[in-house]
């Protein structure tokens, strides 16, 4: 193998192997001596990689803009292409511009022959009409999940009934029919799913509950499995 393709090969690894990530099971991984894996360690952190820890420690990886582009196979970039066309297709103005940009940005790190690859994937998508109707501010929900910020909802259950509830919003599900809600609701002291398309309007209410949405998150994830078994 050449050194270049080891010195990617490295970092994938360095990415996706659990803590701790010792220099014997990289050496393992990488099919190299000690001796090797310590020299290409040395060259990916001289060309700006931050590996942090030494030997008899562990290797963990720090992403950093700095790390050399990164190289996709076909099956990989086939991958990117489908995933961002499902994107674009959702019917979500926000995301589709993000996955217009996702796509630019990866392009702009490939070889000549890769970026044809990605230009001219073998896997598409074709929808012609969107597949969900947004209608909410589906990006005020997102900016109060990032910033785990209460919000006050307006939402009409299965009956029509309009009830006004504040809940601390946990996640966007995108399942095959609608967008779904996850979030703590403070009137039912509950975890709750309300369908996008029942609320009818969501305003801030000033009160954060951070830094409780990824245990929140976490917790409700774990009761939905639960159910399930």
């Amino acid at each position: 193998m050449a050194r270049p393709d080891r010195l990617f090969r490295l970092l994938q690894a360095m990415r996706v192997m659990p803590a701790p990530i010792t220099a014997i099971r990289l050496a393992a991984e990488m099919e190299v001596s000690l001796r090797t894996l310590y020299r290409d360690i040395d060259s990916l952190r001289a060309a700006g990689a931050r590996i942090e820890g030494e030997r008899g420690y562990g290797y963990p990886l720090v992403e950093d803009y700095a790390l050399p582009p990164q190289t996709f196979d076909r099956t990989e970039i086939e991958a990117i292409v489908l995933g961002l066309a499902e994107v674009r297709h959702m019917g979500d103005p926000a995301l589709a511009q993000a996955a217009a940009s996702v796509l630019a940005k990866v392009a702009a790190t490939l070889p000549d022959n890769r970026e044809q690859h990605l230009f001219h994937a073998i896997s598409q998508v074709y929808r012609p009409q969107a597949r969900y109707q947004v209608g909410l501010d589906i990006d005020g929900i997102r900016e109060a999940c990032w910033q785990e910020q209460a919000l006050a909802i307006r939402y009409a259950d299965k009956s029509g009934t309009l009830t006004e509830r504040d809940v601390y919003p946990l996640a966007i599900v995108y399942t095959d029919h609608r967008l779904t809600l996850l979030a703590w609701c403070c009137l039912r002291q509950a975890f709750r799913m309300f369908h996008l398309d029942r609320i009818g309007a969501t305003a801030p209410t000033g009160a954060s509950f951070r830094p409780r949405r990824a245990a929140l998150l976490r917790e409700y994830l774990d009761q939905l499995r639960n159910e399930q078994t």
